[in-house]
Formats: structure tokens, C-alpha cells, sequence
């Protein structure tokens, strides 16, 4: 069953959370009380009802930004949270310690192979069934032409199913994407059929062949092309 983004419920309060923690956020001091999970109750028991809603206004406004908070949290989880949920303290204060390097020194590349994304994976404490169903957030967002050039002009369709349908989508990506000659920053939808609904679709294509990232039709065709169960 496919569900409007608009109408997905359970992920928008810890997206609110996180938003909260930038919206509110201020220089740290040693002073500072802890973070809970009440903080704001005294001062602003309405908060998280009142980003939910501003949340729901932006995704209905643009799609794409529900694909963007969950990789921001996907991003903040990988590098040092866990899951498959967890409780965001709020009252945080502007961080003095982000490091980029930090957020991109494990995180898995487009056109990276199986076994190394299960690995990262692992070293999470993240099984292939969580890698599994993290990769599922796929069926929302778009991805860059420069994150998927390799797969279509590589192997795509020797995993495609080769249907008029897949070689139409082939074409098209081709067409925005070219060899070479730029275009890095074409974006085409991860999943092609229902791309604003966030649904099973992603791992019908991945079957049918048609993962737009490397690193997602791995998940069915494995290292060398070989078909994976978890």
C-alpha cells in the first residue's frame, strides 16, 4: 500500500526534534542544564505539534524535502546514534564539534560494492536486514547524475529485465546524463514509478533490475552480479 508523503505520520517527530535543536540552539556554556526529553514543556509545551505541522507544509510545498530530512537523520544515526529508533533528547546548543570529515569517513558511496556497504554496516551494529530496510528510504528523493553515471552506462542492463519499460528509463537517464561532457548535477527520482510516495516500489525495481545506485541494485545481484538473500 503507498501513502502519501503527506500523510506519513510516524517520522516527523523526530525530524521536528532535530529541527528544534537548530532552531532553538544557542552558544554553549558549562551551565547549561541537560538535555531532555521534556525541555521545552515549561517554556513551549506546543513546540513539536507546531513543527509537525511546518514540516507537513514543506513537504506537501516540495517532496523532495522529506528525502532530505531522512537522510540528515540517516547521516547523524550512521556516524554516531544507533537504531533502529532512538529517543532525541531536545535542548541541544550549536554544536562546537561537527567535523565533516567525521559525518563522510564511513558513510557508503553510490557505486560501492556489497560486501563493503555490509561491512560499514556492521561496524554500525547494523544487520543486513537493517541495511536492507534503510536502503528502502530510497523510494523517496532524487539522485545527482555523478552518483549514477558508472551504474548506467556499466552494468545496467545486464541486470535490467530489459522491458520496453526499463529501456525507455534507460534512455531517458542516458539522455540527462551523458558519458561525458557534464550534467553532473541532473537529478532523476530514485524510484521512477511512484517517486513522491513513500511505498515498496524501490525494491520492485531492484528485482525488476532497475536500481538507479550501484550500491542499491547490490542488494539483490550482490558482488559480481550474483543474486543475495539476507
Amino acid at each position: 500500500m503507498a501513502f502519501p508523503l503527506q500523510e506519513i505520520k510516524l517520522p516527523i517527530l523526530p525530524f521536528s526534534m532535530l529541527i528544534i535543536i537548530s532552531i532553538l540552539g544557542r552558544s554553549l556554556h558549562a551551565s547549561d542544564p541537560p538535555l531532555t526529553l521534556d525541555y521545552y514543556a515549561p517554556t513551549c509545551p506546543s513546540v513539536f505539534e507546531i513543527v509537525k505541522k511546518e514540516m507537513e507544509c514543506e513537504v506537501i510545498s516540495d517532496p523532495r524535502s522529506a528525502a532530505l530530512i531522512v537522510r540528515l537523520h540517516f547521516h547523524d544515526c550512521f556516524v554516531q546514534v544507533g537504531g533502529p529508533y532512538w529517543d532525541v533528547p531536545v535542548g541541544r546548543k550549536d554544536s562546537k564539534t561537527a567535523s565533516f570529515e567525521l559525518a563522510a569517513s564511513n558513510i557508503p558511496t553510490a557505486d560501492e560494492g556489497l560486501l563493503s556497504i555490509i561491512t560499514k554496516f556492521l561496524y554500525q551494529g547494523l544487520s543486513v536486514t537493517d541495511l536492507v530496510a534503510l536502503s528502502g528510504a530510497h523510494t523517496i528523493g532524487m539522485a545527482h547524475c555523478a552518483n549514477f553515471r558508472a551504474r548506467i552506462y556499466g552494468d545496467f542492463e545486464a541486470t535490467s529485465d530489459r522491458s520496453p519499460v526499463s529501456e525507455t528509463y534507460l534512455n531517458n537517464l542516458k539522455s540527462m546524463c551523458p558519458a561525458t561532457g557534464g550534467g553532473d548535477n541532473n537529478m532523476s527520482a530514485m524510484d521512477y514509478v511512484t517517486p513522491n510516495l513513500f511505498d515498496n516500489s524501490f525494491y520492485h525495481l531492484l528485482l525488476k533490475g532497475d536500481g538507479l545506485l550501484n550500491s542499491d541494485q547490490e542488494l539483490f545481484h550482490g558482488e559480481n552480479g550474483k543474486h543475495y538473500k539476507s
